[in-house]
């Protein structure tokens, strides 16, 4: 079943709806969301893509990103993204909105990404459609990960987390 996402202009205004697949390929500009989840112990959760996803796949990420539809508010459909990827629901605020290009293989991600964080420290039950596996790490730990195995990332991933991080601190 084919897709669409929102394609946007540079303030993030609604011109129209393409195909995911095709917005890939030809690098237009959409809508996106990405979320970030510590824990108490300030670590990050981090998904590994499963192996079949169209792009990235077998990469480590933050905990969930997608592409809003017209449905409901972006909030909420990001909460009901997280819970059908990893397979629980939390409280997220958004703390920024973050433009980026990135070469994923033979696809380009340009996406005015809408940048959600929040805390949660209980159980996950990923869906193994989308998740191949998880991970809590400490920022300190993550960050030496990212300068000695970058490859192991998605390119999505590190651009937005030192953003993602410098929000953290302040």
């Amino acid at each position: 079943m084919k897709k669409n996402v929102i394609k946007v202009d540079k303030e993030d205004k609604k011109i129209g709806e393409i195909e995911k697949l095709e917005a890939h390929q030809d690098g237009i500009l959409h809508r996106a969301f990405s979320i970030f989840i510590l824990n108490d112990e300030g670590e990050m959760l981090l998904q590994k893509r499963a192996d079949q996803k169209y792009h990235a796949g077998g990469l480590w990420t933050n905990a969930c990103c997608s592409h809003p539809t017209e449905e409901t508010d972006l909030k909420e459909q990001a909460k009901k993204r997280l819970r059908e990827e990893m397979g629980f629901e939390t409280e997220i605020g958004q703390i920024d909105i973050i433009p980026y290009r990135a070469e994923v293989g033979d696809l380009i991600e340009n996406e005015i990404d809408h940048i959600f964080i929040g805390i949660y420290n209980g159980n996950i039950k990923p869906n193994p459609d989308e998740v191949s596996d998880y991970k809590w790490i400490s920022l300190d730990k993550l960050e030496q990960d990212l300068e000695k195995n970058s490859e192991k990332y998605t390119p999505w991933f590190k651009i937005l987390y030192p953003q993602v991080v410098e929000k953290l601190i302040l």
